[in-house]
Parts: C-alpha cells; sequence; structure tokens
C-alpha cells in the first residue's frame, strides 16, 4: 500500500489487522532456502563481532527486529514476537512516498549456541513477492559471529514492476543499512 506521506499510527494498526488474515503471496513457506526460477536470489553474510556474549546480543538482536533500525524503514508493531505467525508491516520511505508492506515469519532457524535466526514471507498486500531470511551464527573454532540475509524476491506491485531497477537499489541498500544496524546493536 503506498501514501503521498507518512502513514498515521492509526493507518498503520489498521493495516496490520487486516493484514492478519491474508495468506502469503507465493506458494509455499521455505523458497529462501532454494533458487526458484523466475525469482532472484540474494544473499549477504558479514563479521559482525566475535565471542559468544557477542552472538546472545546479536540475539537478541534479531528477536528485537534492531535489523530494521534504519530510519528510513521501520517494523510496526513495534515489539512483535519473533515468533512463527507473527504479522508485521515494513514501512519505507523511499522517493518521496511511503509503503506498508505486510509480512508473516514462517519459520525458524537454528535455536541453539550457534545459529538463530527467522524467515518472514510476504503477503498479498506486499510491494514484493517473496521470502527472506535473517540469521545469526556463532563459529566457536573462530569466535566469529555472522549475520546473514537471504532474500527470495520478485516484484508483484505495478510501481513494484514498473520501477524494477530502483526497487533492486533499494534491496541492495536494506542489506547493507540491516548488516549495519545488527553490528551497532551488538556493540552496545
Amino acid at each position: 500500500m503506498f501514501f503521498a506521506g507518512r502513514p498515521s499510527p492509526d493507518q498503520i494498526t489498521r493495516f496490520v489487522n487486516r493484514s492478519q488474515g491474508l495468506p502469503l503471496s507465493y506458494e509455499h513457506s521455505g523458497i529462501a532456502k532454494e533458487s526458484p526460477r523466475g525469482f532472484k536470489v540474494d544473499e549477504v553474510r558479514f563479521v559482525i563481532g566475535h565471542g559468544a556474549e557477542t552472538f546472545a546480543r546479536a540475539r537478541q538482536a534479531l528477536t528485537e527486529w534492531r535489523q530494521f533500525e534504519l530510519g528510513w524503514v521501520e517494523l510496526h508493531p513495534g515489539g512483535a514476537p519473533a515468533e512463527i505467525g507473527t504479522v508485521v508491516a515494513v514501512l519505507v520511505r523511499h522517493l518521496g512516498f511511503w509503503s506498508l508492506n505486510g509480512c508473516r515469519v514462517v519459520y525458524l532457524i537454528g535455536d541453539d549456541d550457534e545459529s538463530f535466526g527467522l524467515a518472514y514471507g510476504t503477503l498479498t498486500n506486499h510491494a514484493e513477492l517473496g521470502e527472506e531470511i535473517f540469521e545469526v551464527s556463532f563459529n566457536p573454532a573462530t569466535q566469529e559471529v555472522t549475520h546473514r540475509i537471504r532474500a527470495v524476491s520478485k516484484a508483484r506491485a505495478f510501481l513494484a514492476r514498473a520501477g524494477y531497477p530502483v526497487t533492486r537499489i533499494f534491496q541492495a541498500r536494506f542489506r547493507r543499512d540491516s548488516i549495519a544496524a545488527m553490528r551497532r546493536a551488538v556493540s552496545r
């Protein structure tokens, strides 16, 4: 859903409430683990720190959706549980307008001392179609803590299709800024 200006808190709440019963905009959950035909696959993995304590902070940061603390992207509602079935709205400011995009947490990844993550899938009111994984992992041998983002997507809404090259620029910016947000989150 596109807006000429920032949507009000009431508009955002109504959007999230209407999104609760919507289906995924693609066939089945789990496509981010695959490379489905017709989808763009993007994956980045960066070291965001070192040590078991840093991994604990990174894990906590994911459960608090800190990867969305970007200034130009927000996740609503704040404090949403990072649990299967949770519906969230991603609010994005881009090129002088705003968009709200519905997503649902479709599965969790790992849940131990070395890996934790979640994947959300787009709902039918999202400008894109696909799934995105956010995962943090800890390598005990090297002590490295990494943050991985893997997305499979394709444009769904008319504006996303018409402006596809610009959409791709915003997707790359999101990945870059999200990694930086996680680095900030674990360094506190």
